[in-house]
């Protein structure tokens, strides 16, 4: 059982002690909702509001859990993108869907962003920067957001050129954990953890980083991996193209889910959920009847 606390109402949650708690068990789907021109494998896609929520609408009818609403790009090598420009992209679409029954998250670094898009109607915040910035932890505690913190080893535009660690597990693992301590001491109701595959990580560093993930999983927070059409893929099964990279995306994520992994952020977010229902179902004991949990309607073959 996995769980997230939020402070203020939200959809799925339950009304606890503590404040709203979503409660799931397996590994959930986050579904990538980039509205930017230039990110690296559906930039300009979405940049249309109606393409857009068509898009959410198409990942929420296929059961993801979260829809993560992207404006500024972090690909290596990205450009920032000023806080107006980014909120120009982001907020129609919280606007148009803060009344879907799906929990929205926003993609953003810059605590203006954050704060506007927790007023319109967002419910949580990723962070690829790990909520270092102290305005961020105050934006989420004072809005009752939970936080996805991610670890990443320098900048975007700078991430990928030398990376460099002792010892790769220790150091990311200890960040995530450190900055998890910060960010609920400074009142935020609860976060999620990311080890930022590719996020200045080279082939070895991720698959180190995939291999430990029992160790993050086994600790108190819930854990996200986001390896969707990531070069890594490129690196191990020589796919060039990002748009080409689902079926090697759906292998690290299924892995992930084996290892614990609470949620998975994903582009082809409608395989993702059918793929671990399979998985689920696999792995899961047989109920006293014999019929596997998901298939209590249909018992021929």
């Amino acid at each position: 059982m996995n769980r997230l606390t939020f402070g203020r109402p939200a959809p799925g949650t339950t009304r606890t002690a503590r404040g709203w708690e979503w409660r799931w068990t397996g590994t959930a789907v986050m579904g990538i909702l980039n509205v930017t021109p230039d990110s690296f494998s559906d930039g300009g896609r979405h940049a249309a509001l109606q393409d857009a929520l068509q898009a959410a609408r198409t990942m929420q009818a296929a059961g993801v859990s979260v829809l993560d609403i992207g404006g500024e790009s972090t690909r290596p090598g990205a450009h920032p993108v000023a806080a107006h420009e980014e909120l120009d992209r982001v907020l129609p679409v919280i606007r148009a869907l803060r009344d879907a029954d799906v929990l929205l998250s926003v993609d953003t670094m810059k605590a203006e962003v954050a704060a506007a898009a927790l007023r319109a109607g967002a419910h949580l915040i990723n962070d690829v920067t790990g909520l270092r910035d102290p305005e961020m932890r105050r934006v989420c505690a004072d809005a009752g957001a939970p936080a996805c913190l991610m670890h990443m080893q320098g900048k975007p535009q700078t991430m990928q050129l030398a990376p460099h660690y002792d010892d790769v597990v220790t150091e990311v693992h200890g960040y995530l954990r450190e900055q998890a301590h910060a960010t609920l001491a400074a009142g935020v109701p609860d976060v999620i953890l990311d080890p930022g595959i590719g996020f200045g990580k080279t082939l070895e560093h991720n698959l180190s980083l995939l291999r430990a993930l029992p160790d993050l999983s086994a600790g108190p927070h819930p854990v996200l991996i986001g390896a969707s059409r990531k070069r890594l893929i490129d690196l191990i099964a020589q796919v060039p193209d990002a748009a080409d990279r689902d079926p090697g995306t759906l292998a690290l994520h299924l892995h992930a889910a084996r290892s614990g992994a609470a949620l998975v952020r994903a582009h082809a977010a409608a395989a993702h959920v059918q793929a671990l229902r399979v998985q689920d179902a696999l792995t899961r004991p047989a109920l006293d009847s014999g019929v596997m949990p998901h298939d209590t309607t249909r018992n021929h073959a």
